[in-house]
């Protein structure tokens, strides 16, 4: 088999593995940023096999800086949609932060007369 026959390249942002809904960066980020070894991997993601985690790593190793530059745009992809989020919440985050909001006042306001 191909190495190349483990993935799915659905665009140049998105390789998944066969079979999965899995992205290549899922894998990458928990064997690179969490230094996890391959076995930890698979244990984590019980849908994968080993075979295809050490392929995606092996995928990387390859490709190190086509790959690398993915996952960096990934990552940077990531972050903007948490800036997004933050500036922009959802009602239900909007409701949440409120309910959050009216607890605290009410604890404050236990401690200040008690």
């Amino acid at each position: 088999m191909q190495l190349e026959e483990y993935f799915n390249f659905l665009a140049p942002d998105d390789i998944r593995l066969k079979d999965s809904r899995i992205g290549i960066e899922t894998i990458l980020y928990e064997y690179i940023y969490r230094a996890r070894t391959p076995e930890e991997i698979a244990n984590i993601y019980t849908s994968l096999s080993l075979e295809q985690v050490y392929a995606t790593i092996l995928y990387y190793l390859h490709h190190k800086e086509a790959v690398s530059n993915y996952i960096a745009d990934w990552l940077e992809w990531g972050r903007r949609m948490r800036e997004e989020q933050q500036r922009n919440p959802s009602p239900a985050v909007r409701k949440l932060m409120q309910l959050k909001a009216e607890s605290k006042k009410a604890k404050d306001a236990q401690i200040s007369h008690g």
